[in-house]
């Protein structure tokens, strides 16, 4: 494994379900900001990109509900509501609110979601490739990407393994080496035969996938957040590129920033070129650094 960041600290912090969420310090100066990480993965897997922004801002990175270090949810539901509370919490843990907040995929939903329940908890937000469904469509139950999370491997003989695994075949080859390895680093945990052993169960990415209450666009009516939703490349109807251009047309307080040369984990692809930009999106509002 390489120079894997590690967070200067993490805090345990109290959500709903009886979950407890790792809230990861990456230090840095300047308002606080807080990175959401896509499903499957962890918070700490940004912290490639991360490294772009101390200079500008107090970084922190959350591992969602069954993700990361996070335990699950006692329930075993994985609504996003849930995970929306958890942003919440965090927030509040924080304790220098609004924060500026980065999101990718279910991430940036919950990010929106987390700013319709409470309008002063994000001052501005940068999302790749939000999962925020169009009115009348349709995205719960089982679906290929949850299926495909159920079989997915969960067991190797070592982080080192997986990375090998994960690096020589799609999706995961598109990530960059340093996000890779962060993403296994944190994303494992060791068994007791001297193994590895996904730390996001295939069976709670698929329940997170298959959630009924993704967020839809118009409720979004109403809220006033400047929010810059980002775009890889369009692949198929209501892609997650696709989702991102239908919500940044439909939302007043959108711009739309495309990226054809990246896919749907751009933030894990590119992690320097996308931090430059969100930093540039916060540097536009008032009153930023």
């Amino acid at each position: 494994m390489g120079d894997v960041i590690s967070p200067l600290r993490t805090l345990d912090v109290e959500s709903t379900d009886n979950v407890v969420l790792k809230l990861h310090h990456l230090g840095g100066s300047g308002p606080p900001l807080i990175i959401c990480h896509a499903t499957g993965f962890n918070g700490m897997a940004y912290g490639p990109m991360a490294r772009y922004l101390t200079g500008d801002f107090d970084i922190w990175a959350v591992d969602f509900r069954g993700h990361g270090a996070s335990n699950a949810p006692a329930s075993g539901d994985f609504a996003w509501s849930g995970m929306a509370a958890d942003l919440l919490a965090c927030i509040e843990a924080i304790g220098a609110g609004p924060v500026f907040a980065i999101g990718h995929s279910m991430g940036g939903a919950t990010i929106l979601h987390a700013s319709i329940i409470d309008p002063t908890a994000v001052r501005a937000a940068y999302v790749f490739e939000p999962i925020v469904v169009p009115k009348g469509v349709d995205m719960g139950g089982e679906s290929p990407l949850s299926t495909g999370a159920r079989r997915r491997r969960a067991v190797f003989g070592s982080r080192a393994e997986a990375v090998a695994s994960y690096g020589s075949r799609p999706p995961l080859n598109q990530l960059h080496a340093d996000a890779l390895e962060a993403y296994v680093e944190y994303g494992f945990h060791d068994t007791d035969d001297g193994q590895v052993e996904l730390a996001c169960s295939p069976e709670h990415e698929a329940l997170t996938f298959e959630t009924e209450d993704k967020i839809t666009v118009d409720r979004l009516e109403g809220s006033t957040l400047p929010v810059m939703v980002a775009a890889g490349a369009t692949e198929d109807d209501y892609s997650p590129a696709d989702m991102a251009i239908h919500l940044a047309e439909s939302y007043a307080h959108a711009v739309l920033a495309r990226h054809d040369e990246l896919g749907h984990f751009g933030p894990l692809e590119a992690p320097d070129s996308i931090a430059r930009e969100a930093k540039q999106w916060f540097d536009q509002q008032d009153g930023t650094t």
